[in-house]
């Protein structure tokens, strides 16, 4: 057809509206249906699976119950907020991935402090300022924030589910082969202040900690992180990560932290701890691995020394629960049952750390 025979086709506006509301309606009906099929697909999911189970073996619910993350019971549904510890990081890649795996419909999302370095500490504060759902700590509850509590009208409380091994670390050059638990106190005390007064060469101590009200590990187990009174010597670090980085280029420094954060490290010096110089442990794997062979080989973290109560400094791991008989509650009591399922004390094991349940869990 020549240009000449070609008629333009004009559209009235009545014409070009109603197609654009047509249009329009369209983009609206399909965000409806994706938004239903969002908030449904968790649910049918669980449906889904749970008759899967039983259709394939009838007897498997009943025999497995409680066991595994998929039978856990009046699982809350939608996004959650936690945060807490920097030591349960190993946790939360590995136990919290395997949650979201199995239970889709529970969705968790750790929050980050933006006023303080993350730890137990800071955790614990942001679940009473009601930003948090739960938290976790990796050491018990201070009478203070008890006392915050009940000023506000709550009960918190501590759910243990695992164990970690406080683990001590100096510069690589070190001439030190040990500490007690006693010398290692005194260092943080500002009662030793030289590496001679423990055998060591003329060197000054440069003690390196994380804030208490932050710090994820303490140092005196029977008191409480507001009461540690550490020596004015101490120079406070904001992380593992950056206590690390100072131990491995300040001679004489020592640091103390989560034996999962510092164990696997190549650029440090763990010390074996004891009550008493004779009674010496490390928390090494045997066989450790040489200086030289790391990092194509990495020292193992020896969790059956935590277990069996022969290593002398052991922190606990406590998920935190707001008593509200909410939501809040009703969250942080099934993050606790499931981390306390076989399937879960399995995955914190799996996660380099010591299980609580009386059942033996192994790791692999």
């Amino acid at each position: 057809m020549s240009n000449s025979n070609r008629k333009a086709v004009s559209l009235s506006p009545d014409a070009i509206q109603m197609i654009r509301g047509l249009i329009i309606g369209e983009l609206i009906t399909i965000l409806l249906i994706g938004g239903l099929w969002l908030w449904l697909r968790p649910r049918l999911f669980v449906n889904n699976r749970a008759v899967s189970v039983s259709s394939q073996n009838p007897e498997a619910v009943s025999t497995i119950t409680g066991s595994t993350f998929a039978n856990v019971n009046d699982m809350p549904i939608g996004a959650f907020n936690y945060g807490g510890s920097t030591a349960w990081a190993s946790i939360r890649q590995l136990v919290d991935s395997q949650i979201q795996n199995t239970r889709p419909e529970f969705q968790l999302f750790y929050i980050h402090p933006k006023d303080s370095s993350p730890g137990s500490g800071a955790g614990i504060r942001m679940l009473l300022a009601g930003k948090l759902d739960f938290t976790q700590s990796s050491r018990p509850l201070t009478d203070e924030e008890q006392a915050q509590a009940k000023k506000q009208g709550l009960t918190i409380e501590q759910r243990q589910v695992g164990m970690d091994g406080v683990a001590v670390v100096v510069n690589p050059e070190l001439q030190v082969p040990a500490l007690t638990v006693e010398q290692l106190q005194k260092i943080y005390l500002g009662q030793i202040t030289n590496w001679k007064q423990v055998g060591g060469k003329d060197l000054p101590i440069v003690p390196l900690s994380q804030s208490p009200e932050n710090a994820d590990t303490l140092l005196f187990p029977d008191k409480p992180a507001d009461k540690q009174n550490l020596s004015s010597q101490v120079q406070y670090v904001y992380s593992t990560t950056e206590a690390l980085r100072r131990v491995k280029t300040t001679p004489g420094s020592v640091y103390y932290a989560s034996a999962r954060g510092v164990i696997y490290q190549c650029g440090v010096k763990l010390l074996p701890l004891g009550l008493t110089s004779e009674q010496l442990v490390s928390l090494y794997r045997e066989p450790v691995v040489q200086p030289n062979g790391c990092p194509q080989k990495r020292n193992q973290l020896n969790t059956a020394v935590i277990k069996n109560g022969t290593y002398p400094l052991t922190s606990k791991l406590f998920v935190i629960i707001k008593q509200n008989k909410g939501q809040e509650q009703q969250v942080g009591e099934v993050y606790a049952k499931l981390l306390l399922t076989e399937q879960g004390q399995r995955a914190i094991a799996q996660a380099g750390f010591v299980p609580v349940n009386s059942q033996e869990v192994a790791a692999n």
